[in-house]
């Protein structure tokens, strides 16, 4: 799960910090969800599926369909 959305995000040709600004957090709290040294929260999830239109599935690596 973490690796997809650094991929998203790279795909998107958004840094951390320009992430991190549109979910209202800071760079360091986001590049966490990145490293996996935190969990996504449910409310974060659901904004990273919105910003990168994918499913929430897709981000969980329940699926490989977009």
């Amino acid at each position: 799960m973490y690796r997809r959305i650094r991929d998203l995000r790279e795909d998107h040709d958004l840094t951390q910090k320009q992430v991190a600004q549109i979910l209202g957090m800071s760079q360091t709290g986001y590049s966490k969800y990145e490293t996996g040294e935190n969990d996504i929260p449910t409310a974060v999830l659901i904004k990273l599926a919105d910003l990168y239109k994918t499913s929430i599935d897709y981000l969980l690596g329940r699926t490989d369909t977009r």
